[in-house]
């Protein structure tokens, strides 16, 4: 019995490689490109352990909970770690970055997630691409939940080391991922005797063996479905073309934020200003007197098929959040997101308009 999933030939290195060359595109870059075999945290981490070490002083911004993770990261390599914590509800400024290598003029890292998905903020990286690059510091980019939601570009906004991942807005798998690394990056993972070596988390190792062997042989047998996976959905990107899928997801956060304002009940964004809401999701804060991970469970009961979740954590308690990215970045999964938030509303007794919340959206989808 065959079976199209699993009766396949081996993906060959040259295959491999055809895909590292669309990612690249994908990304504007003319950075090398390794795609590594397992979820974001995996080039996230290795790019952290590579370029951090004693002698690394380290400004780590978190504006949500993966600021947080790299915090750790950094301090485990050995590396001083100054961070920059903003409110969960904005977004960091360049001036904010500027103040912090004023203060700390020794900085020679800067870690930041671009958006957050788990916050539903986004943080402007050109702006704080051009303080960094002043600074003379490597910058280390988590693009994973932005990519293919808004302009992502690490050439033009100076970043050393941008990690994606197609699991978001790209619609694609999360057993792969990738990250784009500049030529001072390998220089600093090169230098530094701690950087993880014959090692799953090796990005020296990609470079040696993959990258300066003419990408003609793996490392290992390569995460094959999910190459294809990866393959496929970049296709699919090139045939619609980036900026109408990234228009789309703006389409979808607008109209999310603008129909739960209509909505009423008490439900408000959890971001402030529309302008630092990420269009990969729309996070919003609970009604006053209401738990958002009962809310959300109430929501899913009505209608299962809405991308809707509470709040990782102790966000679970106060915030939901509408995922509106990949193949849910549509009018209609914005409409039902918010009839299912209506009903669940309406449970507890608190005045809803639901036809209004819909109006709101058609008005607001663009």
């Amino acid at each position: 019995m065959t079976h199209p999933l699993l009766d396949l030939a081996p993906l060959s290195a040259a295959h491999f490689a055809s895909i590292e060359d669309r990612v690249a595109r994908l990304l504007r870059t003319d950075q090398d490109v390794v795609i590594m075999q397992g979820e974001a945290l995996l080039p996230l981490e290795g790019a952290i352990r590579a370029c951090a070490g004693p002698g690394t002083t380290a400004l780590n911004v978190i504006t949500g909970p993966y600021g947080q993770t790299f915090g750790d990261w950094l301090r485990d390599c050995g590396a001083t770690v100054i961070d920059l914590t903003v409110p969960f509800h904005t977004a960091v400024t360049a001036e904010q970055i500027r103040g912090a290598f004023a203060e700390h003029p020794e900085i020679d890292f800067v870690s930041l997630v671009h958006a957050e998905a788990a916050t539903g903020n986004t943080n402007p990286v050109a702006e704080i691409g051009e303080v960094v690059r002043a600074h003379g510091a490597l910058f280390h980019l988590d693009a994973v939940a932005s990519i293919a939601a808004e302009p992502v570009l690490p050439d033009a906004w100076g970043v050393d080391l941008c990690v994606i991942g197609a699991q978001k807005a790209m619609g694609g798998p999360a057993g792969v991922s990738a990250v784009s690394v500049s030529e001072r990056a390998w220089a600093r993972m090169a230098a530094n005797p701690r950087a993880p070596r014959r090692s799953y988390l090796s990005l020296l190792d990609w470079k040696e063996r993959w990258i300066d062997g003419g990408r003609k042989a793996l490392l290992h047998a390569p995460a094959q479905l999910e190459m294809l996976a990866l393959e496929a959905c970049v296709e699919r990107i090139e045939a619609v073309g980036l900026d109408a899928v990234m228009a789309r997801h703006a389409a979808a956060a607008a109209a999310t934020r603008a129909g739960a304002v209509a909505l009423g009940g008490g439900l408000e964004p959890y971001v402030h200003d529309a302008a630092e809401a990420a269009p990969v999701a729309t996070t919003l804060r609970a009604p006053a007197g209401t738990v958002a991970a009962e809310l959300v469970a109430r929501a899913v009961a009505a209608d299962p098929a809405v991308p809707v979740s509470a709040g990782g954590g102790a966000l679970a308690g106060e915030m939901i959040r509408v995922n509106h990215y990949g193949a849910d970045a549509t009018r209609g999964a914005v409409r039902a997101s918010l009839v299912a938030l209506g009903v669940a509303l309406g449970e507890k007794g608190l005045r809803v308009d639901v036809e209004g919340a819909l109006r709101a959206v058609e008005s607001a989808w663009r």
